[in-house]
């Protein structure tokens, strides 16, 4: 779909409610928004809708914000900070702060006759919405209100009823072209007149979205899929106002595998959790950009600033986008393993116990890398390194020790030659290069497949049968610890019944 330049400066906007944390979709549509901005040097609008004094909170706003920043998606006005103050000239961008401006816009619509009261009650709209059905129609409401006299409304004002304001919506054909779908018609007549505002007072979604984007001069709408519906009733209300038309973007669905679509009753949905379970943002962003848009080529890592050069709303795919946990993993392997040891080491402190020193997170990084699919996995890999010999001797029995076919008796052998190799050594020759020609020199002289001889090591000095490479996380110990703990070993295998060698 040709992405026609606007004759207004492009300007797209991100309104977000803080209903909820921040989810997979919303960030991704954020991504999309940030990146054609980027891409064709237009401006990028943060804009909070918060009408809905019930479910908005505080703490999602903070969370949303906090995590755009996170995933390194900036924007040129809007909030900056939970709570904060706005950056920007079209201000103020949260839209419970903007409640005049609808106000005077209802107001212009009642006078202009595009809209009108509607005092019907919670009970008579069920009554229509029940005629519809029995009919088999598409609900929407009958123009009842159209056809009061001045004594009807007198009579209801007297009653105490407070009115709504409906949009009178002309019975026409609404087409527009979608950037991502090409062009789409819907049948307005089928809409029937709809709510701008409560009788609390309270202005609707659709209304107070079609006001801010003229407000803040937004040419481009880019959103979600399940807000194609909404289109048709966003571009009576902007006819009805004389607004400028934006054009429109609609991303398809992100999906769960069966490819239902994703909510946080299948899946996994907020970006804080993946944070917190250790996703880096690069590969977060990298993953999300794919879900849904390709660049034409085989490339699969790109940097923020690259995919801005490259991205084209115009190569958006229309069908929806499967979530695919196993490529998010792919993706975060990569990143971590690009990351220099310094590097990641700062970024894994988070998720490492405390009594980890900074020096000991430095030399664990090299062990650890590989065995890395998210931040967090490092903490069960490196616990052993600050467990007590105690801690480390209950995770395991003597059954894990041995290896397939060894006796618990030759295990105890191997074990003990194991630790009298070690035990000539002084601290200062504890290396994980000297341990491991030490090991095998004694698992060749007991005739044992080095793999074999090296697993009852692995749990007495781990407590694991899977674990950090063995020798380096030995050198990391030192020399008393490893001997403690091979002694713990033995004293399993020995409660066994094995005496020891």
């Amino acid at each position: 779909m040709s992405e026609t330049q606007p004759t207004r400066p492009i300007r797209v906007r991100m309104a977000p409610s803080p209903t909820g944390p921040l989810h997979i979709g919303t960030a991704r549509t954020s991504l999309y928004n940030y990146l054609f901005a980027r891409h064709v040097g237009g401006t990028y609008v943060l804009r909070i809708e918060d009408t809905d004094t019930a479910r908005s909170t505080a703490d999602d706003e903070r969370d949303i914000i906090d995590n755009l920043h996170w995933l390194g998606i900036s924007w040129d006005e809007g909030p900056q900070a939970a709570g904060g103050e706005d950056i920007g000239s079209f201000g103020p961008y949260r839209q419970s702060q903007r409640m005049d401006l609808y106000a005077r816009e209802a107001t212009r619509l009642l006078e202009s006759g595009a809209a009108y009261h509607c005092w019907c009650t919670p009970e008579e709209l069920e009554g229509v919405r029940r005629e519809h059905e029995a009919r088999k129609e598409a609900p929407r409401y009958n123009g009842r209100c159209l056809r009061l006299t001045d004594a009807d409304r007198a009579r209801f004002e007297t009653e105490g009823r407070q009115p709504a304001i409906r949009l009178r919506v002309p019975p026409e054909a609404i087409r527009f072209d979608d950037l991502i779908r090409g062009e789409v018609e819907f049948d307005n007549a089928l809409l029937g007149d709809f709510v701008i505002v409560r009788a609390n007072g309270v202005p609707l979604y659709h209304f107070v979205v079609v006001v801010d984007d003229e407000a803040m001069g937004i040419t481009d709408v880019i959103r979600g899929e399940d807000h194609l519906s909404n289109t048709p009733k966003h571009i009576a209300l902007i006819r009805a106002l004389g607004y400028a038309e934006p054009r429109f973007a609609h991303i398809s669905l992100i999906l769960n595998p069966d490819r239902t679509k994703m909510s946080k009753r299948k899946s996994q949905t907020a970006i804080t959790a993946y944070r917190e379970q250790g996703y880096l943002p690069e590969a977060m962003v990298n993953f999300l950009a794919f879900l849904g848009w390709s660049p034409g080529t085989e490339e699969e890592i790109f940097t923020l600033d690259q995919l801005a050069e490259r991205f084209e709303l115009g190569a958006v795919h229309k069908g929806g986008a499967v979530f695919d946990q196993d490529r998010l993993d792919f993706l975060n392997g990569v990143y971590i393993r690009s990351l220099a040891d310094q590097q990641l080491a700062l970024r894994l402190r988070p998720f490492l116990p405390d009594a980890l020193d900074d020096a000991s997170v430095l030399r664990v990084v090299p062990l650890i890398r590989e065995r890395l699919v998210r931040l967090a996995d490092a903490g069960e890999l490196v616990v052993f390194l600050v467990e007590t010999d105690e801690q480390v001797g209950a995770r395991y029995d003597a059954d894990a020790m041995l290896p397939k076919q060894r006796t618990p008796a030759e295990t105890a052998a191997a074990v003990a030659s194991a630790r009298d190799a070690l035990e000539g050594l002084e601290a200062a020759d504890f290396s994980a290069d000297v341990l491991e020609t030490r090991c095998r020199q004694a698992a060749d002289e007991m005739g044992w497949k080095a793999g074999d001889f090296f697993r009852p090591l692995r749990v007495a000095v781990t407590g694991r049968t899977v674990s950090p490479p063995l020798f380096g996380s030995m050198e990391l110990l030192g020399r008393d610890r490893v001997l403690a703990r091979l002694d713990g070993a033995l004293g399993k295998l020995t409660a066994e019944g094995v005496p020891t060698a």
